[in-house]
């Protein structure tokens, strides 16, 4: 038996999404649910993956399945595809499994040509109507299925406009428009060396093959990337009857979401045009309307909207955003999908659908995305500061961002992978700009509504947007806009404010935006779900301070190596490296014993008893050390200026020293352990150090601290071993000194790829590992990342070695299996150890989910991520219970 590549929406429903996009799926459901859906079929996504394995070829028996189902809706409407009498118009849409608004292709009206045309006309009455249609087809036909310039076409209607002294196409005549086809038709000849095709079959073929073309277009391969959506998913192919809001001011087409997807509260939001087509909304062509005014204008369809946008909510238990039609005063869905929110919303409303009983606290915390939660964290406007408000938009995305102002998208991302702060200005964003908005702080728009593409782009990554400043006129020439009188050119720096709508003058303030209620009860009740402890990267207190604040339930690293860094101990630091015996090392190092002893007191003071993770001194001695070429430079001045013999003994004796400790590859050299076990004078003070804090702190507050000192670097079981028998002895020191008992682990940090391949053996004299991943990636993989993150590793994502950045991401096949076998192996030998991870990783959602499947006891992360991985702990043991429950 064939494979079935084709269904009608009568056929599908909502779990059907892979095989159905979620465009096709969700249009399935409505016609099921009796909710008035044009008919239609959808093309599957497996028959787009195999086109392109067949070399852009249809595969064997797609076509006659089309003719089947096109046939099937020609016999539904009664109307034919290219009758000159009675004609059959559909349009054709992209629909992949998760939603990717505006990234892939869309072809309306298709089925017009020059005699069908005219029984469009004959048939609705209306020639100015029927030759709008057919000029929108091929504008559109040649633009996104010939892949023809859009300007080419937009010239054309500017001249059209101009010669008949209009400001709009609506005001163009039948006659006018024939003219404008006409030229539309011979741009399209000559840009492709072939005429426009008239057989509407062909149309359809020819637009099916760009939709399944536009899966691999850079604008829908970027946001992929940047939403770590997988490009082996392929978008289904919706063919469907047309449905015009263009049929006089009893027509008109609008967007809708069920909630505001901003704020979150329940209440109606979007916008519609009156004797308009769906894109002149999305396109902030013409002016929307807000859906209040509806309820006037046109009583019973909204009374109609209100209903169904009630009823989808119920159905799918969740935000809708949804897109309509008006036809001669007849509602039509086109689409529903759970709509795009910012993170305020998306905690609101998760936490308000628990309230009215639609959902339950588990799947309110499944429905939330961590990532999204950055959001809350942003700045906003400082609430004392003074500015100059240059001119108010809508308020489409809230944040507030400070910037330069670019007015390309190419040049945003520029300047933004430069490590500048950008505002991308447009008239409006398209599709092909997501690049810029990705690595912009903002935008600002000066068309559009709250529904275009700028505002839905923008609320989805997090970032402020104002859209819709019609007071803004921008020169794109000249690289500069003008409002109220004021010039603002490329370079120029403006604030904005996506919250009010505000376009500000200059930099202004920033302050963080708070954490609400929302937040907190959604944080609350994934750590009722989570099986994974999360503690965070602190070095100071301040930081253990904020982490608690976010939930943190310890300190999984705590880096000493930044205390030394310190200016008013680098002199000591540096005395101690310079040092030529033991003795006089130490001498330097009781120097330093104090400071660190203040240092951990803060720290465990601000944890009140919880677990703190110190890792001894890690990078190499010569990082506290000038450089050699300085010193050098130092040294040679010195010596032709004449200085006194001892000063340029001393810097002789420097030079030596820094000549001695340099190093070819210092990440691999004399670090961590190595040094400790060089130098055990300095592992010696700071273990010290970590305990005499800890007696004080327990004999001034009472709170017994819980010490786990980590020993990095650790490659063989005997280094541990020796590294533990020193801290061992100096904590038991300390503490019979004192009198008193305070439990403490010694552990060590799996770094190497050899440490977590003998993991068993090291595991006998360790209470504790932690991974510290962002090394283990290094040396896994053999990649510097500083110096891949800048060059090769850009190329290899958008290339498709890698799919992720395994920085950021774990890679679960390579580092992840290291992981994986040092925690089995660890655990069969101690079935007590305590495993944790402490590289960046620990607040990437992803690895977060997989730290859980591989029985990881915490994640460890710096403090404005804890939030993320709270939620996302959660979620792995959601995750895993759903698959439990789908393989029973």
């Amino acid at each position: 038996m064939s494979k079935k590549y084709v269904y009608d929406f009568s056929e599908g429903s909502r779990e059907m999404k892979d095989l159905l996009g979620g465009k096709g799926a969700n249009l399935a459901e409505m016609t099921n649910l009796g909710i008035p859906v044009p008919d239609g079929f959808t093309i599957t996504t497996e028959a787009c993956i195999e086109y392109g394995q067949l070399g852009n070829r249809f595969p064997e028996g797609l076509k006659e399945e089309v003719d089947g189902y096109l046939a099937g809706l020609e016999g539904k409407t009664g109307k034919k595809l290219g009758d000159p009498e009675n004609p059959l118009l559909v349009s054709v849409r992209s629909g992949a499994k998760f939603s990717m608004p505006g990234m892939m292709d869309t072809v309306l009206n298709l089925g017009l040509n020059d005699d069908s045309v005219k029984g469009l006309a004959k048939k609705t009455g209306d020639e100015r109507f029927a030759y709008d249609a057919y000029r929108r087809f091929i504008q559109m036909f040649g633009k996104v299925v010939m892949e023809i310039e859009g300007h080419l076409f937009e010239d054309v209607l500017t001249e059209a406009r101009e010669k008949a002294g209009v400001n709009f196409d609506s005001e163009l005549t039948p006659e006018q428009l024939k003219a404008v086809e006409e030229k539309f038709k011979s741009i399209l000849e000559k840009e492709t060396g072939r005429s426009f095709p008239a057989d509407p079959r062909e149309q359809l073929d020819l637009a099916i093959q760009a939709v399944f073309r536009s899966w691999g277009n850079p604008r829908a391969v970027t946001y992929r990337r940047h939403y770590n959506i997988s490009d082996d998913l392929g978008t289904a192919v919706n063919v469907q009857l047309m449905v015009f809001g263009n049929m006089g001011d009893n027509s008109g087409t609008g967007v809708a979401f069920t909630r505001n997807p901003s704020t979150g509260e329940k209440e109606i939001f979007g916008d519609y045009l009156t004797n308009a087509q769906g894109e002149d909304v999305v396109a902030g062509i013409r002016k929307t309307k807000k859906l209040a005014d509806m309820e006037q204008e046109m009583p019973e369809v909204f009374r109609q909207l209100v209903d169904t946008m009630r009823k989808l909510e119920q159905h799918y238990r969740e935000m809708e955003d949804i897109e309509f039609t008006i036809e001669k005063g007849k509602f039509y869905m086109l689409q529903t999908r759970d709509g795009k929110r910012t993170a305020a919303a998306a905690v609101k409303i998760a936490s308000d659908l628990v309230e009215e009983g639609l959902i339950t606290k588990e799947e309110a915390v499944a429905k939330v995305d961590p990532g999204q939660l950055d959001q809350l964290l942003h700045p906003m406007i400082d609430p004392d500061a003074e500015f100059e408000v240059l001119t108010t938009g809508l308020n489409a995305s809230p944040g507030a961002a400070v910037g330069k102002v670019v007015f390309d998208a190419d040049t945003a991302e520029e300047k933004g992978k430069a490590g500048e702060s950008v505002i991308l200005v447009r008239w409006e964003t398209s599709p092909d700009d997501i690049h810029g908005l990705i690595m912009a702080q903002g935008v600002l728009t000066s068309h559009g509504g709250m529904t275009s593409h700028a505002a839905v782009v923008a609320r989805g990554m997090g970032k402020p947007a104002v859209c819709g400043a019609e007071q803004i006129h921008i020169d794109d020439k000249e690289k500069r806009f003008s409002v109220n009188g004021t010039v603002v050119r490329e370079g120029d720096i403006i604030s904005i404010d996506g919250t009010t709508g505000k376009v500000i003058q200059g930099a202004v303030d920033l302050v963080p935006q708070q954490i609400n209620e929302n937040f907190q009860a959604i944080v609350a009740w994934a750590d009722e779900i989570r099986k994974l402890s999360v503690r965070t990267n602190a070095d100071t207190p301040e930081d253990a301070i904020k982490a608690r604040e976010f939930g943190a339930q310890g300190i999984g690293l705590c880096r000493t190596e930044h205390m030394f860094m310190q200016e008013d101990r680098l002199p000591i630091v540096r005395q101690m490296i310079m040092s030529e015996s033991s003795e006089e090392r130490k001498s330097f190092l009781d120097k330093l014993l104090p400071v660190q002893q203040a240092d951990f007191e803060g720290i465990f003071e601000a944890m009140h008893g919880l677990p703190v993770t110190i890792r001894l001194l890690d990078p190499p001695l010569h990082e506290f050390l000038p450089d050699y070429t300085e010193v050098m430079v130092d040294l040679e001045r010195a010596r032709l200026t004449g200085a006194p013999a001892v000063e340029i003994t001393e810097k002789e004796k420097l030079a030596g020293r820094v000549r001695a400790l340099k190093e070819m590859n210092p990440m691999l050299g004399t670090r961590g352990c190595r040094l400790g076990i060089q130098w055990p004078e300095i592992y010696e003070m700071q273990v010290r150090a970590i305990m005499r804090a800890a007696v004080e702190v327990s004999k001034k507050s009472g709170d017994d601290p819980q010490v786990e000192i980590m020993i990095p670097l650790v490659g063989y079981a005997e280094e541990l071993h020796m590294m533990r028998e020193l801290a061992v002895k100096t904590c038991d020191e300390v503490l019979v000194r004192a009198g008193v008992k305070i439990e403490y682990l010694v552990g060590t940090m799996i770094e190497l790829p050899r440490a977590a391949l003998t993991a068993g053996h090291i595991s006998d004299y360790a209470d504790f590992f932690s991974f510290g991943t962002n090394d283990l990636t290094q040396t896994t993989l053999g990649f510097s990342r500083d110096d891949a993150e800048g060059k090769f590793l850009t190329f290899y994502l958008e290339e498709g070695i890698v799919k992720y950045n395994p920085f950021e991401t774990i890679d679960i096949n390579g580092v992840g299996r290291l992981v994986e076998l040092a925690v089995k192996e660890s655990r069969q030998k101690k079935p007590g150890i305590k495993l944790g991870v402490c590289g960046e990783h620990g607040g990437e959602p992803a690895s977060v989910k997989f730290c859980h499947r591989v029985g990881l006891d915490y994640v460890s992360c710096s403090p404005f991520r804890v939030p993320l991985a709270r939620l996302a702990a959660a979620q792995a043991v959601l995750e895993e219970k759903k698959m439990m429950y789908t393989t029973a």
